[in-house]
């Protein structure tokens, strides 16, 4: 565990090494294709370096916030969009903060009192089988745990980020997420109560520009669906690529189904929404109920099994069990080197 520390450390001096070299250009370097060329090393750098942890916790969340998040944001840098480039001035410790952590800054309220109409999408070796209690639990159960698991592990993960923020930079953070089994439909979901982080780093990167060109192509009114395709199509290959490096092996690609599948259905529910002009609605207990049922469904069917495919609660158990040796035995060699010991 100690080596896994070290090997964290080295990542994330590196990463702020990096984010330290983007800021410094960012006035002299012009936003556009020189721009670009100079940070894709740093990108091509960002996803390199989350292959560097083994670790379920420590390589899993650097894998979000430098290989997704960091890269994301550093590409709109790269052509003055994005956090990064909304103030010309903003201080180094803002500019790695907004980087590489899970924060976005409030809006000022009264850009927020005509929100657009359009979503906001989405929107993370081998081992013998292990001979633990969940050998006696039913894999439906584990399942249902591995649900509750993967929301209050982000649920901290981020808010622990946007706490960190507020009182280092003083800060006023948006929330991370917005009650979503509330959702009434998969619009709602996507784009207004899950991972509101990542929702607001996929509709520039990729909703927006694809919209503008859907727009010449197909007119105003359609362009939002190939729009919302598109950035369900780069979430499949993003959320692929954090299983990569959480289990290091081939995918077989079910997790790509699970978010082209959710794209296409929430393609087809905005088209309807356009035909009938919300003209008819199902009640909202009726609809939250299909809402988070079709969710929980499709998740057990091609999203939560990898969990158990990747044994990623035998390993987080170890990492805990590791942890507790390592602090025992640096307590211990703390009261060695004590007067009196």
């Amino acid at each position: 565990m100690e080596g896994e520390i070290l090997n964290f450390i080295k990542v994330w001096i590196t990463v702020l090494v990096s984010l330290c070299f983007c800021y410094s250009i960012r006035n002299i370097v012009p936003k556009g294709t020189k721009r670009l060329l100079s940070v894709l090393p740093v990108v091509c750098l960002f996803l390199y370096l989350p292959l560097k942890i083994s670790s379920v916790h420590l390589g899993g969340s650097t894998a979000f916030f430098v290989a997704w998040l960091a890269n994301f944001k550093i590409l709109l840098f790269a052509f003055g969009k994005g956090p990064l480039s909304s103030d010309p001035s903003i201080p180094l410790p803002l500019f790695i903060a907004l980087a590489c952590l899970p924060i976005k800054i409030q809006q000022k309220r009264k850009n927020r009192e005509n929100p657009s109409p359009e979503p906001r999408l989405d929107r993370q070796s081998e081992r013998e089988p292990s001979s633990g209690q969940s050998d006696y639990i039913h894999p439906n159960v584990i399942l249902i745990m591995y649900s509750f698991h993967v929301y209050f592990i982000l649920e901290i993960m981020l808010a622990v980020g946007a706490v960190l923020a507020r009182n280092l930079l003083g800060l006023e953070l948006e929330p991370q997420f917005n009650e979503p089994y509330f959702a009434t439909s998969l619009q709602d979901f996507w784009g207004c109560r899950w991972n509101l982080v990542v929702t607001s780093i996929l509709r520039p990167t990729v909703y927006e520009p694809v919209r503008a060109i859907g727009s010449h192509l197909v007119g105003r009114k359609w362009a939002p669906l190939p729009a919302v395709f598109a950035t369900f199509v780069v979430s499949a290959m993003m959320h692929e690529l954090i299983f990569f490096y959480l289990g290091r092996v081939r995918p077989n690609w079910e997790i790509s189904w699970f978010f082209l599948l959710h794209g296409f259905c929430l393609t087809a529910e905005i088209a309807i929404k356009k035909v009938l002009n919300d003209r008819w609605q199902l009640p909202k207990t009726i609809s939250t109920i299909l809402t988070v049922g079709f969710i929980m469904s499709t998740g057990f069917w091609l999203f939560f099994p990898k969990f158990v495919e990747y044994k990623v609660d035998v390993r987080a158990f170890e990492e805990y069990a590791e942890i507790g040796a390592y602090m025992k035995n640096v307590s211990q060699s703390i009261v060695r080197v004590l007067p009196g010991h």
